[in-house]
């Protein structure tokens, strides 16, 4: 189980956020700021089609995170939890996922809003975001954030995962 798995980025993320402290810790919490994901040019034409959509996933690398905790006390909470059980990103393999609205595309530029993500991540995936596809169909729980949910609107990270 220890076999190496390798990505190349297929781009960049670029956002008003320079440092980890003081960003949003979840893409509701940053409704007004836009960001812009630059696809390297090797793979614009994978870009086709996908201006019909309003939404995806962004797939990258938390390439800021050098640390691996197996649990963690996560921003909305006091108490810890395991790193599965949250959104941290000091996860074995540093993989974040962010759902954004696409404003516009432009070339190989993919104008997005609601983007929380550190200036300069590397991209490793899109995905359109299709909510029949996406969303399930039965009762979604979700654990401890059951009560605290919604205060990721106002939210912001501090150096806690440094």
């Amino acid at each position: 189980m220890e076999e190496a798995i390798s990505f190349k980025p297929i781009g960049k993320i670029h956002s008003d956020f320079k440092k980890l402290e003081d960003m949003p810790i979840q893409p509701s919490g940053n409704k007004a700021n836009k960001g812009r994901l630059e696809i390297d040019a090797r793979y614009v034409e994978g870009l086709r089609d996908l201006d019909g959509f309003s939404h995806i996933m962004v797939i990258y690398y938390f390439h800021k995170s050098d640390k691996v905790k197996l649990t963690v006390k996560p921003f909305l909470d006091d108490n810890t939890h395991g790193v599965y059980a949250t959104r941290a990103p000091v996860r074995p393999n540093h993989i974040g996922l962010s759902i954004v609205e696409i404003d516009r595309i432009e070339d190989n530029n993919i104008y997005v809003k609601n983007i929380d993500v550190l200036d300069g991540t590397p991209i490793l995936d899109i995905k359109p975001f299709i909510p029949n596809f996406d969303i399930p169909k039965s009762d979604i729980r979700v654990g401890w954030l059951e009560e605290k949910s919604e205060e990721v609107v106002t939210k912001t990270s501090d150096d806690r995962f440094k």
